[in-house]
């Protein structure tokens, strides 16, 4: 190992390994097959590439996308470490010629895409190359319960197992779940106790879940952070080309990435970004996966991803270097619709589909739960943890109230309706809504409709999303889930628990009517000045939520519903002022 920590320091410029590399590094060395599951950025490629400098074969390296070949390549080359990669950017001469430097044991890792492996010719090949160490990246897509499941990756086990001295194997990843880790271990002949897992805690990151004007946000989020380099996540090519204008038209530097877009113009943009010529990336998740950059201070994602493990490993690409970087989610319950159609179109079995919405269900509930946001993503991968204090749950300052009678009505009003239906019509049915369906069911007979009818449908359906992201419901794993009452919410039903969540207070209401009425106040004098009716400058839940929240900058002032950059630009000043002196802050 003396040796190894040499070449770290000499090849690498480290002095000392990160938790988990040196444990894998030496299982390598002692040629045992290894899984190593470590956090995004935790340091993941020198447990292959530093061994792979010390043996006299070669390694083969499986890795799933072009540009991080490509990014890992030129670092390689950089650093004086002899590597190629083989996938369909290059044409025959330009492969024929890496062959020969694979065979002619010139090079010392080999980079390849897993459908390479599927060619003949080239498992031929590999018959003349003494391959030491084959190191699969992104494991995680080898497991059909994986995130990224890929079909290519799943028959790895099978051709490696044709391969003449069996090579030792490290499979490497940010994101596997105990299902998937176990799926990984099987596949490719990992002994159990060759795990080596790291913790999935990255404590220099700052989660935070927003609700409201998305774009409003993102302005002036990206305004506050000039000059940082940040990644932005949209679900479709179209809210990409949609975000990338949009950040064009504010004079913010932007490049987009995504599958519509040609080879050329996402590899030209890929290195405007790495060279820091742009600020901000906006892009599918096509991006990002084993780019190297450690300087992205924030990832936003501007719509829901479909489950927890993609939204961790992205988020995960802030904060490489370890210095503080925010990983933000932007909600809009809207954006579940474009995941459910992914996971509907695609030509999965029926079992793998009921997974997938299972997942979607978790990460709606991320958006909703009020625990710790690390915890909670931590929890989901079967590792308990301290609250964080950083994310903007553990920051809440809002006080606590007993919603007991509240959970109960819900709870109550499930049960009544045989606990068959989704949230949206039990909010209908407690709301008192004269939808066709309530009345086809007779649910408007139920001691329980209109019981909660002060409450709009949305007020109850956030009330349902958080009572199931803190365990008193639970889904079933279809496309339309059905809510069911956990053992948890029977206790609540039978009053041997109690309920609360972080709400306005009670006590502050008196202080918060004074200030709604200076707020009405000014409002009414701008309305007459311009003409206008009242409501048309901001609505009276506009300023309750004003009265209630106090901002006091630009930016907090765009995160109260109903204030856009137009009335952010035209009324903020104003209205900051009334709060200032108000509230004498």
């Amino acid at each position: 190992m003396n040796q190894i920590k040499e070449l770290l320091k000499e090849r690498f410029g480290y002095d000392s390994f990160r938790t988990g590399q040196e444990a894998i590094i030496e299982k390598i060395m002692r040629q045992e097959n290894v899984l190593g599951i470590m956090p995004t950025g935790g340091g993941k490629s020198i447990c292959y590439q530093l061994p792979a400098l010390l043996l006299e074969g070669l390694t083969l390296v499986i890795s799933p996308l072009i540009s991080l070949m490509k990014d890992q390549v030129d670092s390689l080359n950089e650093m004086g470490v002899p590597a190629a990669f083989i996938n369909s950017s290059l044409n025959n001469a330009e492969m024929n010629q890496r062959i020969r430097l694979a065979v002619d044991g010139k090079i010392k890792l080999l980079y390849i895409a897993p459908e390479r492996l599927e060619s003949a010719e080239f498992r031929q090949m590999l018959q003349h190359v003494p391959i030491e160490l084959l190191a699969v990246d992104e494991a995680h897509c080898i497991s059909q319960w994986g995130h990224d499941f890929r079909p290519s990756y799943l028959r790895l086990s099978e051709i490696i197992h044709q391969i003449d001295h069996a090579p030792t194997i490290v499979a490497l990843t940010a994101t596997a779940t105990e299902h998937v880790a176990k799926d990984i271990l099987q596949l490719l002949d990992i002994p159990q106790d060759n795990q080596v897992k790291t913790g999935f805690a990255r404590e220099n990151l700052s989660f935070q879940v927003v609700k409201g004007a998305k774009d409003s946000y993102l302005l002036e989020y990206l305004k506050a952070n000039h000059g940082q380099a940040g990644i932005v996540y949209a679900s479709t090519r179209k809210e990409v080309d949609r975000l990338y204008y949009l950040l064009k038209d504010k004079k913010i530097t932007a490049a987009r990435y995504h599958g519509g877009m040609n080879e050329q113009e996402r590899s030209s943009n890929q290195e405007d970004f790495l060279f820091d010529r742009v600020q901000v990336m906006v892009a599918t998740n096509a991006f990002g996966m084993g780019i190297n950059k450690s300087n992205v201070r924030f990832v936003i994602h501007a719509q829901i991803p479909g489950n927890l493990e993609s939204y961790y490993q992205e988020a995960g690409r802030a904060g490489r270097d370890g210095l503080p970087s925010d990983a933000i989610l932007l909600y809009a319950p809207n954006d579940l619709q474009v995941q459910q159609f992914f996971i509907d179109q695609s030509e999965s079995d029926i079992t793998y589909k009921q997974s997938e919405y299972m997942k979607l269900r978790e990460m709606n509930q991320y958006a909703h739960t009020q625990m710790c946001l690390q915890r909670y993503i931590l929890r989901y991968f079967g590792e308990d943890a301290k609250e964080c204090q950083q994310c903007s749950n553990c920051l809440d300052d809002r006080e606590i109230a007993d919603i007991t009678v509240d959970t109960q009505k819900v709870l109550s009003c499930v049960k009544r309706m045989g606990e068959r239906f989704g949230k949206g019509l039990v909010a209908k049915v407690l709301t008192g809504s004269k939808d066709q369906k309530i009345t086809q069911w007779k649910f408007d007979q139920l001691s329980t409709y209109g019981l909660m009818k002060d409450k709009s449908q949305k007020e109850v359906t956030d009330l349902i999303d958080y009572l199931t992201a803190e365990g008193y419901f639970s889904l079933s794993d279809s496309q339309y889930p059905l809510l069911t009452i956990s053992s948890l919410g029977i206790n609540v039903l039978l009053g041997k628990q109690q309920v609360t969540r972080k709400q306005a207070a009670v006590q502050k209401r008196e202080r918060d009517d004074e200030l709604f009425s200076a707020l009405r106040d000014l409002r009414t004098q701008l309305a007459q000045e311009q003409n206008l009716p009242p409501y048309i400058i901001f609505s009276d839940k506009t300023l309750q939520e004003l009265a209630e929240k106090q901002p006091q900058t630009s930016f907090e002032f765009l995160q109260i519903k109903g204030v856009g950059q137009s009335k952010l630009d035209k009324y903020g000043a104003a209205f900051m002022q009334v709060l200032k002196s108000q509230t004498g802050s």
